[in-house]
């Protein structure tokens, strides 16, 4: 089988840079994003009692529970109703409700940091300027209305102004290219595989 595809290994990688070549491309026909990424530090106020390793898991639950309210309609009309941070509000109303939620779980990505008591929040836009504002918009909504969510014994700090990509990270085209070139070189194996499989039988 190695011998066979030995044999072939030129067509087999020119199959492989033919579809990494239509990937990427593929990859241009949607809209290129930036992203900015914003750390939120959860503050357990001390009680009496409660030693600091129960102190840091009930932040981490906290985390996880902020992460699932910031993907809800509920957050993402507070964010809309924020006037701290100005960014781009046009582009949501003229969605659909259903595309409304679609997009804000997509472009907004909540992720609880284990072990630190914090939680990372990830926004993604097509402009550097915009993602920046709209990460901040987000934060700055979760550090003080957040208490809405989780009641007055924690506080929530931004401990990270939003780091914004140096180039657009989505779609992420260098993995298309890797991705279609694997997927083609797989295929073209398989193909020159069966071929020769046929072709021995049919001289039996």
């Amino acid at each position: 089988m190695f011998s066979v595809l030995r044999k072939h290994l030129n067509l087999l990688i020119l199959w492989g840079v033919i579809v990494a070549v239509l990937a990427g491309a593929i990859s241009f026909v949607f809209p290129l994003q930036y992203s900015a990424v914003s750390q939120v530090l959860i503050i357990s106020r001390d009680r009496a009692g409660v030693d600091p390793y129960t102190q840091a898991k009930s932040a981490e639950r906290i985390g996880e529970n902020l992460a699932e309210v910031i993907k809800t309609t509920d957050f993402y009309d507070k964010v809309m109703e924020s006037t701290a941070v100005s960014f781009d509000k046009d582009k949501w109303k003229n969605y659909s409700e259903r595309q409304q939620r679609k997009n804000w779980q997509r472009d907004v990505k909540p992720e609880t940091v284990y072990g630190t008591s914090l939680l990372k929040v990830t926004t993604y836009a097509t402009t550097p300027d915009e993602v920046k504002n709209f990460c901040n918009a987000v934060v700055q909504t979760l550090t003080s209305r957040g208490w809405e969510y989780i009641g007055g014994d924690v506080v929530l700090k931004q401990v990270d102004n939003p780091l914004v990509s140096m180039f657009p990270n989505r779609p992420n085209v260098v993995a298309n290219f890797l991705a279609g070139f694997v997927i083609g070189f797989l295929l073209s194996a398989l193909w020159i595989l069966k071929y020769r499989r046929h072709t021995h039988f049919g001289r039996i």
